[in-house]
C-alpha cells in the first residue's frame, strides 16, 4: 500500500489501445491505494464518445471508480465533441486558456504522467 501518492493522467493520443494502458495503469494504481485523476486532452477528447459507444470493460470500470477528472473545453471544441463531452458526465476544464492546467495539480502534490 502507498502512502497517499497522487498521480494524475494527462491523455493526448486519441489511439484507443494507448488510452486503454492509461486505464489499466489508472485502475491498478488505484486499487494499490493511489490517489489517481485522468485529464482528457488533445485528441484524447474524443474517446469518450467511441468509449461511451463501444462497450470497454476497462473504460466502465475507471468510470464507475470516478477516475476521471476532468475533459479539455478547448480540444473538444477544435475536435468538434465539446456538446458530446459536456454531456457525459465528466467535468469540462478551461482554466488555462481553454484547457486544463497541470500547475494546479503540481501544486496539489501530484506528479504528472503523460501519455
Amino acid at each position: 500500500m502507498f502512502d497517499l501518492k497522487k498521480i494524475v493522467f494527462f491523455a493526448f493520443k486519441g489511439e484507443q489501445m494507448c488510452f486503454m494502458h492509461v486505464l489499466l495503469n489508472a485502475i491498478d494504481m488505484h486499487e494499490k491505494g493511489m490517489k489517481v485523476k485522468i485529464v482528457m486532452e488533445g485528441e484524447a477528447v474524443k474517446l469518450i464518445r467511441e468509449l461511451d459507444s463501444g462497450g470497454s470493460n476497462v473504460y466502465k470500470k475507471a468510470r464507475e471508480l470516478n477516475l476521471f477528472d476532468s475533459i479539455c473545453k478547448a480540444c473538444s471544441a477544435k475536435m468538434g465533441v465539446l456538446t458530446y463531452n459536456e454531456k457525459s458526465g465528466i467535468p469540462i476544464n478551461g482554466e488555462l486558456s481553454g484547457h486544463p492546467s497541470m500547475a494546479k495539480f503540481i501544486e496539489d502534490g501530484y506528479e504528472i504522467i503523460t501519455l
